[in-house]
């Protein structure tokens, strides 16, 4: 019998609703140390966007670099507002505990910061070993690294697995896989980032704005997977 595949998991905004306080965060820091972006900027250019995307995008741009004594300030920032203001998508948990095929997590963020976010979620012990960071190859979303290497690493071919994403990047990252994407627009940054309709320019299969709907996702990905 062949295996029923496997969901790879964004986490912020999918795992956690932690989009609009990252987003926060990131402009209140860029802003203090003199550059004078507005959110809808950072949510253009940096949601769904690996750090290193982020620091490069600065220096190309703004011909910013960042010093070690600025990084740890914003890590520092945005960790505790993680840790304060973050909290599970909803229905998240029992999605997770519904699901009836392996998971991970394969995300943009940070090791460290996907540790805060998870144990914010719950579900540390859930996804232990099976969570994948943009820091484990050479090219984060929108290329398909990330998620060939979560694939791989899990034993399933791109065409057996389900990309869950919130963020235009990680669809298109997702799609440029081979993999079959549903794009969750539930999250509350999707209206303030003005996301739905770069979303579903993009073309992804499925479309779904509550985690509640998870069990109809799963099936219409089985439905779309060749035989």
């Amino acid at each position: 019998m062949r295996s029923a595949g496997l969901v790879i998991l964004d986490c912020d905004g999918v795992v956690v609703d932690s989009e609009p306080v990252a987003i926060a965060a990131l402009a209140e820091f860029l802003q203090g140390i003199g550059l004078p972006v507005a959110e809808d900027y950072v949510y253009r250019h940096f949601l769904g966007r690996s750090w290193t995307t982020v620091t490069a995008l600065l220096a190309r741009d703004y011909q910013i670099r960042l010093s070690a004594e600025e990084v740890e300030a914003y890590k520092e920032l945005l960790f505790e507002r993680i840790r304060t203001r973050v909290e599970p998508m909803p229905g998240i948990a029992a999605a997770i505990a519904a699901l009836d095929r392996p998971a991970c997590i394969a995300s943009s963020s940070t090791p460290e910061r996907l540790t805060v976010s998870l144990g914010k979620a719950g579900l540390s012990e859930r996804f232990e070993g099976h969570v994948y960071s943009a820091s484990l190859v050479k090219n984060g979303k929108p290329a398909p690294d990330l998620f060939l290497h979560a694939a791989a690493a899990m034993g399933y071919a791109p065409e057996d697995c389900l990309v869950v994403e919130d963020s235009p990047a990680g669809i298109a990252a997702g799609l440029a896989a081979g993999m079959v994407v549903a794009a969750f627009l539930g999250g509350s940054h999707i209206g303030p980032g003005k996301l739905r309709p770069a979303a579903l320019a993009l073309g992804p299969a499925i479309i779904f704005d509550s985690m509640a709907e998870l069990p109809a996702v799963l099936a219409r990905f089985d439905a779309l997977r060749p035989a």
